[in-house]
């Protein structure tokens, strides 16, 4: 398997009651439309009759699928249902029988070096996995984030089941924060990754860097065919800390970005877009700056995972300690936020469509910054609308 290295610098050319939930509260915004997106693979436009999602939603806790997991981080959705939920801090992934809740730890994956905001953060499956059985992780390594994949043995013993991790990218900026981390294939079969500016700002609008960015890259490692920007990786730039990416069923792709002191952000993505970090945090009147379609004070998000279920992005918060929903109407917000699940399981780290107007939703209070009750960290499963 070819192995590819990208230097830091490369060359850019030329989310059994319903909970409770507020809505239009203060701090919550939602700025005027952005230009709709479309990835490279050309998603047909959206009709000017498209309809808006409904104002008003709802979240019921089914059931608690799985207790005792430690800085659990990215997931995953095996064919037959079963989730692969990796460990921050551990390095580990863990599959979970979402019927029974048993857990079976399949290896620990190496190269891994975890320090504050880094370690094993997002996983994803190969398009071909049912091929293949190759998982993709992005992690922190001892010199930088990178992107592994692995091939996973089930018919080895529990704890060996991962094989050594294949580089296929690397290079991308390390630090204390700010590690991004989310990874995702899109429809269009694509790798993208959400990266963080690792606590260095002025790397967010370098489009030489990797950091501060959404990235695009083939399944082997390569800067995409159609990528903005030609023979770089580099997708949209302008980010602080993106750790959330969902597409739409028209296959506009969304992400969720962290604010520093004023404004945490959902966005639209458009390819070759700039985000503004850090010349702008939130909306701004600069018209080389994307804005937001929604945004939070960031005591009230902090948002990591996101998911989009018939018309609806679903966002975790992790310092907000609640899910909201964002009603879209195309790439715009057809009314304002509602927050549910409230300080009820404290951070909310990931969440993840799981069929029928479900969620899988992944809590995160055992990675140093929350609050641990009895059974944490946990998966729920949720019904939403």
């Amino acid at each position: 398997m070819r192995r590819r290295a990208v230097p830091t610098v490369l060359a850019a050319a030329a989310l059994l009651l319903t909970a409770g939930c507020s809505s239009g509260s203060s701090g919550v915004g939602f700025p005027g439309e952005l230009p709709r997106t479309a990835p490279p693979s050309s998603a047909p436009a959206a009709p000017a009759t498209e309809s808006a999602a409904p104002a008003k939603g709802s979240v019921r806790v089914l059931r608690t699928v799985a207790e005792g997991l430690k800085s659990p981080w990215g997931l995953a959705v095996l064919p037959g249902g079963d989730l692969l939920v990796s460990s921050r801090d551990d390095g580990t992934i863990t599959r979970i029988d979402p019927d029974t809740g048993r857990k079976t730890e399949l290896g620990t994956v190496s190269g891994v070096s975890p320090a504050g905001e880094g370690g094993l953060l997002g996983i994803a499956l190969s398009p071909h996995y049912a091929s293949d059985h190759m998982i993709y992780a992005y992690f922190t390594s001892a010199s930088d984030n990178r992107i592994v994949r692995m091939l996973y043995d089930d018919k080895k013993p529990a704890g060996e089941q991962l094989g050594a991790p294949d580089t296929l990218f690397k290079g991308i900026p390390k630090g204390p924060i700010h590690n991004g981390g989310r990874i995702a294939f899109g429809p269009d079969g694509m790798l993208y990754a959400g990266t963080g500016e690792s606590g260095r700002r002025g790397l967010a609008q370098d489009r030489d860097s990797l950091g501060g960015k959404i990235l695009r890259l083939t399944p082997d490692g390569e800067p995409a065919p159609g990528d903005p920007f030609p023979d770089s990786p580099v997708y949209s730039l302008g980010h602080r800390n993106v750790q959330g990416l969902a597409w739409d069923d028209r296959q506009r792709l969304f992400a969720s970005e962290f604010g520093q002191d004023t404004w945490d952000e959902l966005n639209a993505i458009k390819p070759g877009g700039n985000y503004g970090w850090p010349d702008a945090e939130g909306k701004s009147a600069d018209p080389r700056f994307q804005n937001p379609i929604a945004e939070w004070h960031t005591d009230d998000a902090s948002p990591s995972g996101i998911a989009y279920v018939h018309g609806v992005i679903w966002m975790a918060a992790l310092k907000g300690e609640r899910l909201w929903r964002i009603p879209l109407h195309g790439t715009r917000a057809a009314a304002a936020p509602q927050s549910f699940l409230t300080g009820t399981y404290g951070r909310l780290r990931t969440v993840a469509p799981a069929g029928d107007g479900k969620l899988w939703l992944i809590t995160n209070n055992t990675d140093g910054r929350g609050h641990p009750k009895k059974g944490d960290d946990r998966v729920l499963e949720l019904q939403v609308s």
